[in-house]
Formats: C-alpha cells, structure tokens, sequence
C-alpha cells in the first residue's frame, strides 16, 4: 500500500494545484452568496473527485494481470505511459497557450460563478471533475493503484488519501473562509491576483512533471 500512496501523492498533488477549481473557489468565497454556496460547492468537488478515482480503479481492474507474480505488469505500464504522454501534450498545449496570451482574461462562467446558488454550485464542482486534465490525473492515479494490486479496503485508503491531498486547496480555504472570513478577504483578493498572472504557467509545469513521472511509472513496469 505505501508503494501506491507514493505514486499517488505527486498525481493528488497535481490535482490540487490545478488553477481552475482553485480560482472558482475563491470567486465563490469573494461573492456575497459565499456563506451558502462554498459548502455544497466543496462537497461536489470532493465527492466528485473521489467517485472519478473509484471508477478508474475499478476500470484498471479490467486490464490483464500476468499469471505469475514474477512477470511485469505489461499493460499496466503501457496504460501508463499513453496517459503520461498526454498529460505531458496537454502541459505543452497550456504552456503555449499561456506565452502567447499571457493576459488572457477569465472564461465567461468563472466571471459568474460568483452569482450561482447552491446547487448550481455543487454541480459546477461535479462538472470540474471530468475536465480532460482532471480525467487524465484521475486516470493515472487508478492505474497507480491497480498496479500494486492492493485489496479493497487498502485500495479505498489509497484514494481517500488523494481525495483529501487532491481537494485540500480548495477545503482549506472553505473552512477558513467559514472559521474567520474577514480575516481571509484580502489573502483571497492577493491570490486571486497571483492566479490571474501565473496560474497556468505554474499548473502546466506541474502536470509536465507529473506525466514525465507517469511515463517512468509505466516504463518500470515493463
């Protein structure tokens, strides 16, 4: 089990870096409905991300196990390299993307998500869970675990550890935002603006990395 919670940690890492749930949060807790839509909306995000890292698991079950303990987990690392390799293309797509607009403003839904109610911030945080990075992550973390071959209940501790790694950046802020929100206004208006500057840059070096480390993940097992 250790083994697969130190594959997953970098990939849960990436996950809670990404810039888009990160940004949403704080425009949620920046509006004057944050009291009533910051839960729901943290609630769909962790639910959400911890149901996709189930699936994946589960789906990983379905590829061919060699018949002896001795032999190389071949598919397994195939999978893996194919998903390292796409999140290092989808690394290169933002970072080009980010030098050539560098001032790129926010999309439309991220600019009203501020006047959402509970619901529709719950399902905006689902939604945000099957965006192609998060999907290629989640992908790569249920490979990560399928590959050890851990049982149930020690595969359902590895993905609760990466659910609570993957969600904190945007738990953390919630509940502080909750516990002491004056306190929190202009940390949040400090880091919306940081975000706005360098957030894709920095979350595409990121998941470059992590699929690099995929990729050697993958290689290892063939």
């Amino acid at each position: 089990m250790l083994q697969a919670i130190g594959h997953i940690l970098p990939i849960a890492l990436a996950v809670a870096i990404s810039s888009v749930p990160i940004m949403a949060t704080i425009m949620i807790l920046l509006s004057p409905k944050a009291a009533r839509t910051s839960l729901p909306f943290l609630l769909g995000w962790v639910l959400g991300m911890a149901a996709l890292v189930s699936v994946t698991t589960i789906s990983a079950q379905a590829i061919p196990s060699p018949r002896s303990d001795r032999r190389p987990e071949t598919a397994i690392g195939i999978a893996e390299i194919v998903v390292g390799i796409a999140l290092v293309v989808l690394a290169v797509i933002q970072w080009r993307r980010a030098r050539a607009n560098p001032t790129r403003a926010l999309p439309k839904w991220l600019r009203t998500i501020d006047r959402v109610g509970p619901w529709s911030a719950l399902g905006i945080s689902l939604a945000l869970n099957v965006r192609p990075k998060a999907l290629l992550l989640a992908i790569a973390a249920g490979l990560a675990i399928r590959a050890p071959g851990l049982t149930v209940g020690e595969s359902a501790v590895v993905i609760a550890i990466y659910t609570v790694v993957g969600a904190s950046t945007v738990a953390v802020p919630v509940l502080m935002a909750l516990i002491h929100p004056q306190g929190m206004q202009p940390r949040l208006e400090a880091t919306k603006a940081w975000l706005v500057r360098n957030s894709t840059i920095v979350t595409a070096l990121m998941v470059m990395l992590i699929g690099v480390v995929v990729i050697g993940a993958g290689l290892s097992e063939l």
